[in-house]
């Protein structure tokens, strides 16, 4: 062995050696150095490429001598790749192939391009210096801001980079900033429609589009009412006394953050004023402007005599809306504002960018803050699913999470004593509603002891009891809100400090939360402190049977509505370096100090947690992510079905939303006849989104969000609720194939339509509509009022109603009915729809009989997967597989081998057939009559439509 290493030292001596003396590049194991002559101050001395598989490159940019050692948070360990690569000296440049492959890198500038194995051009990096690293120092560290840019082709479609709450599905010429905040979800993972993926491994703020910020609207020229020069009229005046104005010109809007709110002129109240903007404003060139508007509280904008923003957000929360305008060079465009703060803080914003370019709209450019060097993934695949495959070979594998949490979750803000959680499950259960968890939000400790994860002896008497209860008597799971704060003062507060494990930013600044005192967040890149944050739920929360963990403000939202200057100072002291390097990676080590733990001290239970931010590599700890504190609006319903979308094509696969939106308007809870049915539509037309999210839970404030206190039983919102919950419990066999199939196989369970309709380009773009698993297509209704809604049917197929099983043709766009209790949803022809019985929680039985729905026309498949639902024996082996195949020219249907066993596994069981046809029109129920019994024993048996 030792004789063999050595020999193999020399040969690699060798190569290495000969290679320098051609003065450009040296050979290693796993790819190559490109050693640049570059004497700019920005540009890298040396370009290196890792093969990591056949479909993966690693390339790595340093302007020092040395690369850099520092191990990646997103990436995962493991064994260097043993596929066969070459490397080929072309003039000017080198070629490296695997089977899948090929990278050719510029001696000159080290720029790269990616080909696919016949030399199909994927993308390149473009520009004399595509890759830029500008020197930083932040907090004594030397480190880089690094640039890069690649080409995206004319028809290129760019998905993923995590949750943007701005209604688009394809970012392509769009501008992103990726940065943790509550509702906005970085996640650095692009996915092109050409079939590749771009995983940028680097935590700090990164921007993708317009490496600059929007500007000020003072980029235009500006004029008031009047049509005066210099700014827009700005009136400031008070809801009660219309008498009390104060009128200036300004030339911003700019109340971004807590301390520009002090730019208002004095004695302005944010919670009972009214400000209008009124004036025109002219561009300097022609194109369309980009306009970013963000802000809390009731605001309306109109542009060109046209109202571009109607939105409403909670005050302490802003949301964005960002839109465009076509302008020509010298024309003046009237404009107004109305805002109305609804609340003590409040925050507006409106800012713009100039027109792109077309080379800059066919330029996807990445920038970030702050690293040792600039490091990414480029992933090829024959598919989406392909490209994600890649992103979790190189960060992670996502866990099966328990069934339960596939079932529905009921939580408000807040139960507030122990009778409100076994009442409202009690309640569940007494109505046969369906329910498999019961989620606790914060509070339940002492007022000035967050951080403790003790109860309030005074309103939850017996915690230990209660949540017995919900296991035992009411078969229900029990989750609970455990935030990374620490109240000063308390004893968990005193373990960390001691330890020096704490930021102490808002602790130096005596800075009080909403409650009224001073806290701060514990720092998760400490790897001692994560065990100690661990220790303490396990203490406290585990042993009393918590069966899963939520975790709030997991940006961390360390104090709200400031800067992300401010917010990275407060991220100080932190164990890895500078806030600045690693502002954007805090969700993922505080999610693995949680799933680590518990591992470690119970493997026989799934850990599972739900947290309110993500990034690259989460899915590897267990973790799914829900949307942030939304409003209950319906603009905000609407954004929902694009969040998702883009979140699951980042490669994390489960999410969700708090079903009817967490904040309200306060005319919901007047009781004025008119507003309660609004929010009862609204809490409906959401409950029918939520049943086909991966994950389906309801949240929220006042009013309570339990469907018994939404509607009465006898009101359709009810019924429609009900029937989408039971509906849901019906899909579980399917629904849970799925979570083994995004386990073992990569998949994706909620999918933009580009996942499987790629060839279709009417699909590119649709935000509001997607594929629930590979058959169901589901389009929410997100209009007050709305009976209809228009809808594209992709093409390559034909398609069944679900509700009638009448069959209509793809590749067109329809007004589909969408009555008050139904949402449009289609299955696509050659589905096997598998149902289970009906159940009233996911543990409570085996699903047997299970219906199989054969919607025919194409020749299709499915894979029932099936295990101990809640433990990790499935890693070890022990889960099963039938393979369902129907053959459209014979109309047979094949229920195949067995594949695999677990213990108390169903041997015998029944499948009962039901066949839909363009002549059999056969719509969904919860009592199908089976045209056909097949009893299987697991055995492959056929059997023929009749």
């Amino acid at each position: 062995m030792k004789k063999n290493y050595l020999i193999y030292l020399f040969l690699l001596v060798f190569a290495s050696c000969a290679s320098k003396q051609t003065g450009t590049y040296t050979k290693q194991e796993n790819g190559i150095t490109i050693l640049l002559k570059n004497e700019g101050s920005q540009t890298p001395q040396q370009v290196r490429l890792q093969v990591v598989s056949e479909k993966i490159i690693r390339v790595s940019a340093s302007a020092e001598k040395e690369f850099s050692s520092e191990k990646s948070l997103s990436v995962v360990d493991k064994e260097a790749s043993n596929c066969k690569w070459t490397v080929e000296e072309k003039k000017g440049s080198l070629l490296l192939k695997t089977g899948k492959l090929q990278a050719e890198v510029d001696l000159s500038n080290g720029a790269v391009s990616f080909m696919d194995s016949t030399g199909k051009v994927l993308t390149k990096e473009k520009g004399i210096a595509p890759k830029k690293l500008i020197p930083v120092t932040i907090k004594n560290h030397k480190l880089y801001k690094t640039y890069q840019e690649f080409d995206a082709t004319e028809d290129e479609a760019l998905y993923g980079m995590g949750q943007h709450q701005d209604g688009i599905v394809n970012f392509k010429g769009a501008d992103l900033t990726l940065a943790q905040y509550n509702t906005n979800v970085a996640v650095p993972f692009i996915v092109s429609n050409r079939n590749y993926g771009i995983l940028w491994d680097n935590y700090s703020i990164t921007k993708i589009g317009d490496s600059t910020s929007f500007k000020p609207i003072s980029m235009f020229k500006l004029y008031d009412e009047k049509g005066n020069a210099g700014g827009l009229t700005a009136k400031y005046s008070s809801k009660f006394d219309k008498s009390k104005v104060t009128t200036r010109v300004e030339d911003k809007i700019d109340y971004e953050f807590i301390p520009l709110l002090e730019q208002r002129p004095k004695g302005f109240a944010l919670d009972s004023g009214i400000v209008t903007w009124e004036g025109s404003i002219e561009a300097d060139s022609v194109g369309a402007y980009r306009f970013s508007m963000m802000h809390a509280g009731y605001c309306k904008v109109w542009l060109d005599g046209k109202m571009i923003v109607d939105n409403w957000r909670q005050c302490w929360n802003a949301g964005s809306s960002v839109f465009s305008l076509e302008m020509s060079k010298g024309k003046k465009y009237p404009i107004k504002i109305e805002w109305i703060p609804d609340g003590v803080e409040s925050y507006i914003a409106l800012k713009a960018l100039k027109p792109k370019s077309k080379e800059a709209f066919n330029t996807l450019s990445i920038c970030s803050e702050a690293s040792s060097q600039l490091d990414y993934y480029f992933v090829y695949g024959q598919n989406s699913d392909d490209v994600i495959a890649g992103y979790r070979e190189i960060t992670g594998k996502a866990n099966i999470v328990p069934k339960w949490a596939l079932g529905f979750w009921q939580s408000r803000e807040r139960y507030k004593t122990q009778d409100d959680v076994l009442n409202t499950i009690k309640e569940f259960r007494s109505r046969r509603i369906p329910i498999d968890n019961i989620v606790m939000d914060w509070f339940y400790w002492q007022k000035d002891k967050w951080g403790t994860h003790q109860f309030d002896k005074e309103r939850f008497s017996n915690p230990d009891q209660m949540i017995k209860d919900l296991h035992e008597k009411y078969n229900t799971n029990f989750m609970i809100s455990v935030w990374p704060k620490f109240y000063v003062g308390t004893d968990n507060y005193d373990k960390m400090q001691s330890k020096g494990w704490l930021y102490t930013k808002n602790v130096e600044n005596k800075q009080k939360d909403w409650i009224g005192y001073v806290s701060t967040f514990y720092d998760p890149f400490t790897p001692q402190a994560r065990e100690l944050f661990w220790n303490m739920l396990s203490e406290r929360l585990f042993s009393k049977g918590v069966d899963a963990w939520w975790m709030d403000a997991s940006e961390p939202d360390i104090h709200s509505n400031l800067s992300p200057e401010m917010r990275k100072d407060l991220m100080e002291p932190m164990y890895e370096g500078p806030a600045a390097k690693y502002f954007n990676a805090f969700p993922l080590q505080n999610a693995k100090g949680i799933y680590e733990g518990q591992r470690k001290e119970k493997n026989d239970q799934r850990v599972f947690i739900l947290t309110r931010s993500a990034f690259a590599g989460l899915q590897r700890y267990s973790a799914a992510t829900w949307s942030g504190d939304i409003s209950a609006r319906w603009h905000d319903l609407k954004r929902q079905i694009s969040a998702g979308i883009n979140f699951a094509l980042s490669g994390l696969p489960y999410w969700t939303t708090d079903i009817g939106g967490f904040a309200v308007e306060k005319r919901y809870e007047t009781g004025a006849p008119e507003h309660v049915e609004e929010f009862r539509e609204l809490q409906m037309r959401w409950y029918q989104f939520g049943a086909f999210c991966p994950l389906f839970r309801s949240h929220g404030q006042l009013p309570l969000r339990e469907i018994f206190n939404i509607a009465p039983e006898s009101h359709p919102a009810y019924q429609s609720m009900l029937y989408y919950n039971k509906l849901r419990y019906q899909l579980m066999p399917y629904i849970y194939s799925l979570a083994g199939k995004t386990y073992f196989d990569n998949y994706t369970i909620m999918r933009g339509l580009v996942m499987d309709f790629v060839s279709d380009k009417n699909v590119l773009n649709i935000a509001d509509q997607f594929m629930f698993g590979p058959s169901i297509l589901v389009n929410p209704v997100t209009d007050f009022k709305a009976t209809k809604r228009k809808l594209y049917l992709p093409a390559g197929c034909n398609w069944y109603d679900f509700y009638t099983g009448k069959p209509i043709s793809g590749g067109k766009t329809i007004d589909a009915d969408a009555p008050y209790t139904r949402m449009p949803l289609y299955i696509k022809e050659g589905t096997i729809l598998p149902l289970g019985p009906e159940i009233q929680y996911t543990g409570e039985k085996p699903a047997d009989p299970i219906t199989l729905v054969v919607y025919t026309g194409k020749n299709g498949s499915f894979e029932l997967y099936e295990d101990e639902n809640i433990n990790y024996n499935y890693e070890k082996g022990k889960f099963t597989k039938i393979p369902f195949q129907y053959d459209e020219k014979s109309k047979t249907l094949t229920i195949g081998d067995r594949v695999g066993s677990f213990d108390k596994m169903l041997t015998n069981r029944t499948f009962n057939i039901v066949w839909v046809s363009a002549t059999k029109n056969v719509g969904q129920s919860f009592d199908m009559k089976p045209d056909q019994v097949v009893k299987y024993d697991g055995k492959a048996v056929s059997v023929s439509m009749k």
